[in-house]
Order: C-alpha cells, then sequence, then structure tokens
C-alpha cells in the first residue's frame, strides 16, 4: 500500500475529474486493487477487495495530512467505495460531505456525477483520451460535413452522453445517443443543459439490438461511437454480442466516417477487436489506438482500455 501513500503524499490539489493513482494496472504491486480519484471537491478511493480497519486508517490519515498542506482551512471531503465480486460491495462517506448536485470539470466541460450511490459515477476517467479525441476529430471534420452541410454522430451505449456533449461542443450538428438505461440517458440530458449543447441532441432508451431500423433511417453518419459494457446481462456480453454489432458499421457510416470502438475487457486483447472488424466489417480500414491517459499506464497493454479508430473507404 505504500506507493498509494507516497502518491497521497505528492499529489496537487485536483481541480479537474482525473485518476491519481491506478493501482488496477499492475504498475505498482500490491496495490493492484486500489485506485484513488477526484471528483473535486471530493476524493474517492475504490478498494477491489476488503480492506482492514488499519489500512482505512493509514489513507485517511495521509489524505488528511496532504489537504492540509494543498487546501489550508478546507475540510477533506473524501468517499470510501468496496467493490467485490458479483456486484457486491458498499460506498461510505469517510469524513465530509459530497455535493447534491455534484458537478465536476474536465478540460472545461461539465458533467454531472453521483460519488455517493452506485458502482458507476456518471463519467468514466480512463476515456479522457477518447474524449480529447472527439474533440479534435470533430473540430476538424464538421466543417467539412457532409452534402446537406450535416455532420452526424451516433453515439451507441451512450450512458451519460459525455462523447456526445463534447462532439456537440467541437461542431457536430446532430448527435443520437442510443441507451437502455433511461436513468443514464437523464443524466446525460443534464449533461447537455449544464454545457449549453441541447440543440442537435437526441435520447433513445431503446435495445440498440432491437433498434437498427431507427437507427439506418438516422444515418448515414460521420463518426459512430461505440462504448459497451464488456459484460451486462441481458443488455451487452462482448463475447457473444460483440460480431452482430460491429458487422452493422459499414451501413451506417458515410463514406469516408470514422468508428471509435471501444473494449474495456481486461480478459480481451487487443486483437478481439481487430479480428472481429476483420470478420464483419472487412471495409473498414483501422487507423490508430487512441493512448489513454499516461496515469492510467498498464504493465499489459492487452489488460487496458482499448479505444480503436476505424474509417470507412470513400
Amino acid at each position: 500500500m505504500q506507493a498509494l501513500l507516497d502518491a497521497i503524499q505528492h499529489m496537487s490539489r485536483p481541480l479537474d475529474a482525473t485518476r491519481i493513482f491506478h493501482g488496477r494496472g499492475g504498475m505498482h504491486p500490491g496495490c493492484e486493487h486500489l485506485s484513488l480519484d477526484a471528483f473535486p471537491p471530493v476524493i474517492v478511493l475504490t478498494s477491489f477487495a476488503e480492506l482492514d480497519e488499519a489500512s482505512i486508517a493509514a489513507i485517511g490519515q495521509a489524505l488528511e495530512a496532504r489537504w492540509a498542506d494543498i487546501a489550508p482551512g478546507e475540510p477533506l471531503n473524501w468517499v470510501l467505495q468496496i467493490r467485490l465480486v458479483g456486484g457486491l460491495g458498499s460506498t461510505q462517506i469517510m469524513s465530509g460531505s459530497v455535493p447534491d448536485p455534484h458537478v465536476v470539470t474536465e478540460a472545461g466541460t461539465r458533467y454531472t456525477v453521483h460519488v455517493a450511490r452506485g458502482q458507476n459515477h456518471g463519467l468514466f476517467l480512463d476515456m479522457a483520451g477518447g474524449r480529447q479525441w472527439v474533440r479534435e476529430h470533430v473540430t476538424t471534420h464538421a466543417v467539412e460535413g457532409n452534402r446537406h452541410g450535416e455532420y452526424r454522430v451516433l453515439n451507441l451505449f451512450a450512458y451519460t452522453c459525455a462523447f456526445s456533449v463534447i462532439a456537440l461542443q467541437a461542431g457536430a450538428t446532430h448527435v443520437i445517443n442510443m441507451d437502455m438505461s433511461k436513468g443514464a440517458l437523464a443524466i446525460g440530458q443534464q449533461n447537455h443543459r449544464l454545457n449549453d449543447v441541447n440543440k442537435g441532441a437526441s435520447f433513445l432508451g431503446h435495445d440498440i439490438f432491437s433498434s437498427w431500423g431507427k437507427i439506418t433511417r438516422e444515418g448515414p453518419y460521420e463518426l459512430i461511437i461505440v462504448d459497451p459494457p464488456s459484460y451486462q446481462k441481458g443488455s451487452f456480453v462482448a463475447t457473444k454480442d460483440y460480431a452482430r454489432l460491429v458487422r452493422r458499421l459499414p451501413d451506417l457510416l458515410a463514406p469516408g466516417g470514422h468508428a471509435l470502438i471501444c473494449l474495456n475487457a481486461p480478459e480481451l486483447p487487443e486483437s478481439f477487436v481487430h479480428e472481429h472488424m476483420q470478420a464483419e466489417a472487412p471495409t473498414l480500414q483501422f487507423v490508430e489506438r487512441v493512448a489513454n491517459p499516461p496515469v492510467f499506464a498498464d504493465r499489459d497493454p492487452d489488460r487496458a482500455l482499448k479505444v480503436l479508430v476505424y474509417r470507412a473507404s470513400m
């Protein structure tokens, strides 16, 4: 646990939502179960194993000491989340409080988060590189648009619609957000209002695999973002559903359009995506793998988040 304590001792005062310590990448032996995130003004420690009282106390003392140095006179707000196999675990406010509503920023964009309930907080910090890629890509390509002067984006498994907010800020004219979770989409709508990008966004709380007709009618798309869960019972299982998802992409993309394909499954290597794309969407050409933020360094890149860019032929 010493590596985590060292990271706390040297952390700067966080202003944006960001990861402070990433034990899950295996770069810090003995800390593989730990991560520390900042959702200002709250610090969130996540453990994927039970923590004993002595360890919790040591981490709390380290946070208190560092916070007194970087934010003198201000209360420390920190949350402990225990995440165990099978969805078991707990979330506890250890010190201070959590704002309600709780709004954080990343690269100037605002997002609603909820760190004191549920296992997911409303913004996946490891996807910061993907969001930056979308910002830069749409900024560059939206000026071209299609023959109608539009730039259309399809955001599949949209969750709280962070990609949509970024795309609209960067110049997209239309974004369709689709996700089975109406609760997540409701937060997504809040995120659009927070950033004053309501115009051009649609929110569809449907099962993607039952909605290809509607998706097709709204296309074609200059950019498609595919960010499914690796395993979500009743929704998507990568080993079973990836093929029938990516085989739809060639018919949905406009000529020269791009697809951002994401896979966050440590047990599945990058080649899993490439093999499925070659088998099911061979007309799409691989362009690049988007780098994850440096703090998310992993001793095995195949276990890390995979964010891959493909392009349709002209």
